[in-house]
């Protein structure tokens, strides 16, 4: 418990949480919505209890809840301790380092994020109709920063709204991009493919025939429809990805079947089978509007498997629920060429320590106009069709 907000009504209370359990699902989700999977008390919860999120991993949930003076919760937002900076896909090694060098102790931080999921979406999640301005949230999470003795607190893919609140209450801000699929009302996906150049058409015409003739049967399976064998087969191949390009594995083997157990038809799994037996695939969660790609591995090789898993049976996936968009994780121009175009995503940092912050404040001065380019060339190599292409 840390007390009444200073400079605040004295009804609103705040406290950190060190185990989402402690908060009632009905009451988190109240605040959460619906809209967003990964923000639900059945994401977060079955992080925890698969040991995902955990000490372990170093990612220690302490959960922030705003309650007013009855106890009714009226804000909250997944947050971690953390003493390192992997898993969050927002990168501020450099000002880690800096900080040490100079003779800070950045870490512990307080991290506002989805673990291991660069998905953006709300973080500072307000109970409709409780009059609560985003700001207010900030100002708790900047209260719980500073009284801990944390050095920095990061509220990492947030909603542009709360990134524009969040900086108007002087937290520092920062860009980064992402590459999402929009669907501009498409039947089907030669009707999306007639939407690009001929080239271009051409080229993922390709890709999806020789993926497709490659001796491997592919499945779209939801919910109850993922049989514990798949998932025994899907961890082999995440532990396989997790080898070959970061070398530490923050998912466990239960967390599978749990996400499934908890979410539901919202769990979307993509798989390739050879005779029968799963030898690659793409996890998806399902939200109101949307698909996110997560996770992929596989067993084998086979032209192009990786992007239609993880790209065309998204789009093909999305085109038949009418859902506006897919969104496919972090970094990959390659991604452009498939479809998938430059968006911005947003962060928003509050730093203790007066020269850190100022050196993080001259930085994203220089780096956020800087995306902005970054973003605008990006968007010149779209493979849709324009005046100028047939």
């Amino acid at each position: 418990m840390l007390g009444a907000m200073p400079d605040s009504a004295p009804e609103l209370t705040l406290r950190l949480h060190p185990k989402i359990a402690e908060i009632a699902a009905v009451d988190w989700d109240a605040c959460a919505g619906d809209d967003n999977p990964f923000v639900s008390h059945a994401f977060l919860s079955a992080l925890e209890e698969s040991g995902s999120a955990s000490p372990r991993s170093g990612w220690l949930p302490q959960h922030l809840a705003l309650r007013d003076g009855d106890g009714r919760l009226l804000a909250v937002a997944p947050a971690y301790a953390k003493s390192h900076s992997y898993g969050e896909y927002v990168f501020d090694h450099a000002w880690a380092q800096a900080f040490e060098r100079a003779g800070g102790d950045y870490y512990p931080k307080l991290q506002v994020a989805v673990p291991f999921s660069p998905v953006p979406g709300p973080r500072l999640l307000i109970r409709p109709g409780s009059g609560l301005p985003p700001a207010a949230l900030g100002q708790a999470l900047a209260q719980a920063t500073e009284q801990l003795g944390f050095s920095s607190a990061h509220v990492t893919f947030c909603s542009e709204p709360e990134w524009t609140a969040l900086g108007e209450a002087g937290w520092l801000r920062r860009l980064g991009t992402q590459f999402h699929w929009l669907n501009d009302g498409y039947a089907s996906f030669d009707d999306f493919l007639a939407a690009l150049s001929s080239r271009k058409r051409k080229q993922l015409k390709r890709e999806r025939r020789d993926a497709q003739s490659a001796g491997l049967d592919f499945r779209v399976l939801q919910g109850a429809a993922i049989t514990p064998r798949h998932w025994k087969a899907f961890h082999r191949f995440y532990m396989d990805t997790v080898d070959r390009k970061w070398g530490s594995a923050y998912l466990t083997e239960r967390f599978w079947p749990l996400l499934a157990e908890r979410l539901g038809e919202r769990v979307v799994l993509m798989v390739a089978e050879r005779d029968g037996e799963p030898v690659a695939g793409a996890l998806n969660l399902m939200g109101r509007d949307a698909l996110y790609g997560r996770n992929w591995g596989a067993s084998v090789e086979a032209p192009f498997l990786h992007f239609e898993l993880c790209y065309y049976q998204a789009i093909d996936f999305a085109i038949a629920r009418g859902l506006k968009r897919v969104e496919a994780g972090a970094q990959g121009q390659h991604k452009i060429q498939r479809g998938y175009l430059p968006v911005p995503t947003y962060s928003a940092h509050w730093i203790c320590h007066g020269g850190l912050r100022r050196a993080v404040a001259e930085f994203l001065e220089a780096e956020r106009p800087a995306m902005l380019e970054e973003m605008a060339a990006l968007a010149e190599a779209s493979p849709f069709r324009t005046a100028d292409t047939d």
